[in-house]
C-alpha cells in the first residue's frame, strides 16, 4: 500500500476531475482512495508516500491498436522504388518482413523495443495485432513474456491471412483459439487478455472467415481485424462478394460488441449504420492513415453515429502523445474547419479508449477512481497559464511533451522514475536488438 500524492491529479472522473493538491491510495495494483495529499496523509500516516513534487499526473496512456512486431522495420530501405500505393507498401514491406520473422529472439525483442519506448512516452496498456509467419505457433507466448517483462498491459491477437496459404491461415486460427483460452485461465489475466485477430477482407477467403467465425463462436473473444483501410480491400471485397468490406465481414458474424474495426477509411454510410447496428468499435490512426496515404476515416461521421471509436497507433509509434497531437488537427484540416475533431479527440483518448479495454480488463483503465487498475503518468510540467478541469486537454495538445514524463506507474509498481526505465536496461535491450536486426536485415 501506498500514497502517490503532492501532485496536479487530472482523474478524468466526472465526480472529482481535478485535484490541485491530489493523491492516490493505491493497494494491490488498485486505487483505493483518491482525494488531498494532506487528508490522505493524515488518514494513513504510516503508508509509504511517493511525493510527486507538483507533477502532473493522469492515467496511464492506453493504446488502442499496435504492431510490436514492426520494429525491424526501421531504417530499412526495402530496396528498388518506392511502393506507390497501400497494395505495395503491403507487400513490399510488411508482408516481407513478417515472413522473415523466425526466430523467438527476434519476436522478443522486436517487442522489447517499442514496448520501452510506450513506458517512455506515457503508454500503460495496449492491444496488439501480430503477425509473423516465419514462426507461428507459441509467438504470442513470447509476447507475453515481453509484456510481463515490461510490466505493460496487453491484449494479443494473432493475425489471420490467407496471403501465405491455407496452412499457415488454420495455424494462425489455432494460435488465436489456444492464446484465448490460456488468458482467460491465466494467473496473469490482470496484465494480459485476448482477442481473435484477423488481417482484412482481402486476404481473408471465405473458408477461412467461417473457420474463423466458428471458432470465435466458442471463445466469446471478439475479432480485432482492418478494415477498409486502402480502396483495394473495397475492391477486393466487392469483386469477392459484390459486397463492401464490412458487409461482407458482417455475413460471416464478424462484427459485434466485442470486435475492434480498425482503421475504417473507406466505409460509407451504410456501413457507418452497420457499425452502428452491431456495436462494433472502431479505432482511427491517424499518422499511420497519413503515412500509406490511404486518406481520413469520416471520425465525425462514425461519432455522429454515436459509435465507440478509440485512438491507436497502427505500429507507426509507440506514443499516444503523438497521436493525440494529429489526431486533434487532421478533421480540422480535413474538413476545413477549425471547430471540428478536438472534443472527438479527447472523448477518443480518454472515454473510448478506456470503454474498449473494459472488454478485456476486470478493471477501468484510464481513469483514476476507486477500483481502477494503479496506472499513473506524471509529468514535470510548470504551466505558464492556469491549469484546471476545463483547459487541462488544451495543455496536453499544446504544452505536454514526451521529455517532460518522469514517472510512469503501473499496477502500482513504479516502471520510470526520472526518466529511468526501473525494471529493465533500456541500453542493454536497444544493442541486443541492434545485433538481431542487422542479422534479421541480412534475411530480408
Amino acid at each position: 500500500m501506498k500514497i502517490i500524492g503532492n501532485c496536479t491529479l487530472i482523474t478524468l472522473n466526472k465526480f472529482i476531475p481535478f485535484v490541485s493538491d491530489g493523491a492516490v491510495l493505491e493497494d494491490e495494483g488498485l486505487i483505493v482512495e483518491v482525494g488531498e495529499t494532506k487528508v490522505l496523509r493524515e488518514l494513513y500516516p504510516h503508508v509509504e508516500f511517493l511525493n510527486m513534487n507538483g507533477k502532473i499526473v493522469l492515467a496511464g496512456f492506453l493504446n488502442a491498436h499496435m504492431h510490436l512486431y514492426s520494429t525491424f522495420a526501421r531504417g530499412f530501405g526495402f530496396g528498388g522504388a518506392s511502393p506507390r500505393n497501400f497494395l505495395e507498401i503491403l507487400k513490399n514491406i510488411w508482408w516481407k518482413l513478417d515472413k522473415n520473422l523466425t526466430t523467438e529472439e527476434e519476436i522478443y525483442f522486436s517487442a522489447l523495443v517499442p514496448l520501452i519506448e510506450g513506458i517512455k512516452s506515457g503508454t500503460t496498456s495496449i492491444i496488439d495485432h501480430h503477425a509473423s509467419f516465419g514462426l507461428i505457433d507459441g509467438s504470442l507466448d513470447i509476447l507475453e513474456n515481453a509484456l510481463l517483462k515490461t510490466g505493460v498491459r496487453g491484449v494479443l491477437a494473432y493475425e489471420v491471412s490467407d496471403r501465405w496459404g491455407s496452412d499457415l491461415a488454420q495455424k494462425s486460427i489455432a494460435e488465436n483459439v489456444r492464446f484465448i483460452k490460456k488468458a482467460k485461465n491465466s494467473p496473469n489475466k490482470n496484465f494480459i487478455s485476448a482477442s481473435f485477430g484477423l488481417h482484412a477482407s482481402l486476404t481473408l477467403s471465405d473458408k477461412t472467415l467461417d473457420s474463423c467465425a466458428e471458432n470465435e463462436n466458442k471463445l466469446g473473444s471478439g475479432f480485432h481485424v482492418h478494415v477498409a483501410e486502402g480502396i483495394e480491400d473495397v475492391d477486393d471485397s466487392m469483386k469477392k462478394s459484390g459486397k463492401r468490406v464490412l458487409e461482407r465481414l458482417n455475413d460471416f458474424g464478424i462484427l459485434g460488441d466485442k470486435t475492434l474495426a480498425i482503421h475504417c477509411v473507406h466505409v460509407n454510410d451504410k456501413e457507418i449504420h452497420l457499425l452502428k447496428e452491431t456495436n462494433t468499435m472502431v479505432v482511427y490512426n491517424p499518422e499511420s492513415n497519413m503515412n500509406n496515404a490511404v486518406g481520413v476515416p469520416p471520425t465525425i461521421e462514425i461519432d455522429n453515429e454515436g459509435i465507440t471509436i478509440g485512438l491507436g497507433t497502427d505500429g507507426y509509434t509507440p506514443s499516444m502523445l503523438e497521436s493525440i497531437k494529429v489526431a486533434y488537427i487532421l478533421p480540422k484540416f480535413n474538413y476545413h474547419d477549425p471547430r471540428v475533431g478536438g472534443d472527438l479527440a479527447k472523448r477518443m483518448l480518454f472515454e473510448n479508449n478506456s470503454k474498449i479495454f473494459s472488454n478485456f480488463f476486470e478493471h477501468p483503465l484510464g481513469i483514476i477512481k476507486k477500483g481502477s487498475y494503479a496506472d499513473l503518468v506524471a509529468f514535470d510540467y510548470y504551466p505558464p497559464t492556469p491549469i484546471n478541469e476545463d483547459n487541462f486537454f488544451g495543455h496536453l495538445i499544446f504544452g505536454l511533451r514526451e521529455n517532460s514524463l518522469n514517472t510512469v506507474i503501473i499496477n502500482g509498481d513504479v516502471v520510470m522514475k526520472n526518466h529511468e526505465l526501473q525494471k529493465i536496461d533500456e541500453k542493454e535491450v536497444m544493442s541486443k536488438a541492434r545485433e538481431i536486426a542487422k542479422k534479421f536485415w541480412e534475411k530480408m
